[in-house]
C-alpha cells in the first residue's frame, strides 16, 4: 500500500493546527467555549471546502470536503487541548488583539 497526499492535504493539516489559535486572536478570555467551538467549526468547514477546492484532483467531492472539515475541527481541538492550552499560547494570543471592554471606574 502506497500512501501518497497532495500538497493541499498537507497544508490544510498545517491549517488545522494553527486554527485554535487563530481563533484566540479574534476572541477573548470571557467568550463562551460554544462561541469559540462554532468559530472553530466554521473556520475548520472553510479550511476543508478550500483545501478541497485546491485539491489537483479530478474535480470537487461535497463527501471528500465534508470528511476533511472533519478532519480539520478534530485536528483543531487536539492542538488546542494537547499543544497551545498547556503551553499558554491560547492565553496569550486571547489577549494580544481583542480585549474586553473594561467598566470605567467612577
Amino acid at each position: 500500500m502506497n500512501v501518497a497526499l497532495d500538497r493541499a492535504y498537507w497544508l490544510g493539516l498545517l491549517v488545522s493546527v494553527v486554527l485554535p489559535v487563530l481563533v484566540g486572536l479574534v476572541t477573548t478570555r470571557v467568550t463562551s467555549a460554544g462561541t469559540k467551538a462554532v468559530l472553530l467549526l466554521a473556520l475548520s468547514t472553510l479550511n476543508g471546502l478550500l483545501v478541497e477546492i485546491a485539491n489537483p484532483g479530478p474535480g470537487f467531492d461535497l463527501g471528500t470536503a465534508a470528511v476533511l472539515a472533519a478532519v480539520s475541527f478534530a485536528t483543531g481541538v487536539l492542538a488546542h487541548f494537547g499543544l497551545w492550552k498547556p503551553a499558554s499560547v491560547s492565553g496569550k494570543a486571547q489577549d494580544s488583539l481583542v480585549t474586553a471592554s473594561q467598566p470605567r471606574s467612577v
